[in-house]
């Protein structure tokens, strides 16, 4: 049984208990009338009590056994009133009629229920996971995984849409990834799954923006300050993996405040639990939330951020390491790349893009991928590129860049067209990681993920073009 189910039992016998206490008290003025309707209302009550037992845990629950005596007794009491009883149960109607003794033969019976349900009606909790992009899938897997393996747990994944954003803010194009997980992933249709009506007792999500975000947006059904509305439990753990920053870091502040913004978003403001990399990100993440929600106007406690910012590390980590340790599925177009025709392999350089580098650089960053293009394919004897953008680079041109979007596509379309090298847009971002031998691209979350693999990592220079 569902907990939020077992509290309303619970709550459905305490109502009844309360009832208890009004039948002594119309007992005590004699009102008989009043308390045999108060007793049939009892007796429908707890009919009505037992089958929704018996639809979750079946007639033979010992729990269902204990209402039916609470209904045996309800009615004893009920025809003790009643005034065609016999002569001979006059006694026991004498007995029946006295307050206390009615309300403690009810008590007693009714106990007994509570406890059984307390006691021997085993508790099953559901969790139900709302990932949007399929590549950011890895930082919920292994929870997911694990929510699986436990007997006692119901777990859902259930990948939901997401829009591009028009210029006034309205929502354009809607994209539906549920198609793009991996097969060991059972993936329930976002559009049966009625969230209102199922309350699961854990939602976690890896979307922190909401209405934040001005390039695209998740369903605003699934916007975090609605999801808290139907279950006990909101867990946010962020899709990216930022810098580690230590205290004796020199550029200490100016690292903190390029990320700051991600301590304050509708994730992080919601959510019962927020899970972050490191018991230092943690830290970070707790004194800037506090100063923006200072200049917000917004209620906040150390106290209360204290016990919801965990930081216990992140679940990509987990899906990286695994995924390195684990042989690899590589597409036969992609050996083609990778192999020599002496059957040896290339060295393959994982090369990532990400959206600050180009927002911040623009123009030059275009010319830098062309750049780097240009010298990996001169090198394609010994060296094959994989290319890897960020998943939402060009939906961020569109919104922010609208001029520079061609010249991207055609740098990128003649790239996939000649075919010298490897251009992945699946959502495994682990599988690259895994079959890659280096790193090289910009700063991005990717990079603390790719270092926890111990192979070399290089960040691109925008300004060297030779």
């Amino acid at each position: 049984m569902r907990q939020a189910r077992k509290r309303e039992i619970l709550n459905f016998i305490d109502g009844l208990q309360q009832a208890h206490g009004e039948i002594r008290e119309a007992l005590e003025k004699h009102e008989l009338s009043s308390v045999q309707t108060m007793l049939a209302e009892c007796q429908e009550f707890a009919v009505e009590l037992g089958n929704a037992i018996e639809e979750t845990e079946g007639e033979e629950c010992v729990t269902v056994s204990h209402v039916e005596e609470y209904c045996e007794t309800l009615f004893r009491v009920f025809e003790s009133m009643s005034s065609n009883v016999e002569e001979s149960s006059a006694e026991r109607t004498n007995a029946a009629c006295e307050p206390n003794k009615v309300y403690k033969l009810l008590k007693k019976q009714l106990l007994r229920v509570e406890n059984s349900v307390k006691n021997d009606i085993p508790v099953r909790r559901e969790i139900a996971f709302f990932p949007y992009k399929a590549a950011m899938w890895d930082s919920l897997e292994s929870v997911y995984l694990a929510a699986k393996e436990d007997p006692d747990c119901d777990a859902y994944c259930v990948p939901i849409p997401y829009f591009d954003l028009n210029d006034d803010h309205s929502f354009g194009l809607m994209h539906y990834e549920g198609n793009e997980y991996p097969q060991n992933i059972e993936i329930t249709d976002w559009q049966t799954y009625q969230l209102e009506e199922r309350k699961p007792d854990m939602i976690f999500i890896h979307n922190p923006y909401d209405e934040w975000n001005h390039v695209t947006s998740v369903h605003p059904r699934y916007y975090a300050k609605n999801l808290k509305q139907y279950t006990d439990q909101l867990v946010y753990i962020p899709y990216f993996i930022l810098e580690e920053i230590t205290s004796d870091d020199l550029e200490r502040q100016r690292k903190i405040d390029s990320m700051k913004h991600f301590c304050f978003l509708p994730g992080t403001i919601y959510a019962d639990k927020v899970v972050v990399q490191s018991e230092a990100m943690r830290q970070i993440y707790i004194e800037e939330y506090l100063k923006e929600a200072k200049q917000a106007n917004f209620p906040a406690s150390r106290l209360e951020l204290e016990k919801k910012i965990l930081g216990v590390g992140s679940p990509k980590i987990d899906k990286v390491v695994n995924a390195v340790k684990a042989e690899s599925n590589i597409p036969e177009d992609w050996m083609r790349i990778i192999g020599k025709p002496n059957g040896e392999l290339k060295k393959v350089i994982f090369y990532n893009i990400s959206i600050s580098t180009f927002l911040h650089y623009n123009e030059k960053w275009i010319e830098k991928v062309e750049n780097t293009l240009r010298i990996f394919r001169e090198n394609q004897e010994e060296v094959a590129l994989l290319w890897r953008p960020h998943p939402l680079i060009e939906n961020t041109m569109k919104s922010m860049r609208p001029g520079m979007v061609e010249r991207y596509r055609e740098i990128r379309d003649r790239y996939i067209e000649e075919a010298w090298g490897i251009y992945d847009d699946t959502p495994d971002l682990d599988r690259a990681i895994a079959i890659s031998d280096a790193y090289y691209g910009d700063r991005s979350s990717v990079v603390q993920l790719y270092q926890q693999t111990g192979k070399p990592v290089m960040i691109q220079n925008i300004e060297v073009l030779n």
